[in-house]
């Protein structure tokens, strides 16, 4: 599913509230999330998953094409772990 099918769907569902509105509160909501992990900080959302950030170490990797070795500096990535409601619901169906 897409940012623009998720609005799509919730439009629908929520025929009362302005698709436009839908938008906006999809992408606020994407955003603040962006901001929370940009800070370091980890996101809650109970029985969906938690949202926090991992640190991958420096490493030496290979350029796939030459062979030649080129040296990654450490980076934190985002991390999604799903939560146990999620997980349940995911192996139901």
């Amino acid at each position: 599913m897409t940012k623009s099918e998720l609005i799509e769907r919730l439009a629908d569902k929520a025929r009362h509230i302005p698709a436009k509105d839908v938008e906006s509160a999809i992408k606020e909501m994407l955003e603040q999330m962006a901001q929370t992990l940009q800070k370091g900080e980890r996101i809650e959302i109970r029985g969906f998953g938690s949202f926090s950030l991992h640190y991958r170490a420096p490493r030496v990797g290979r350029n796939p094409k030459t062979g030649e070795t080129v040296k990654l500096d450490g980076k934190y990535v985002p991390h999604f772990k799903p939560g146990k409601e999620l997980r349940e619901r995911v192996n139901e169906g």
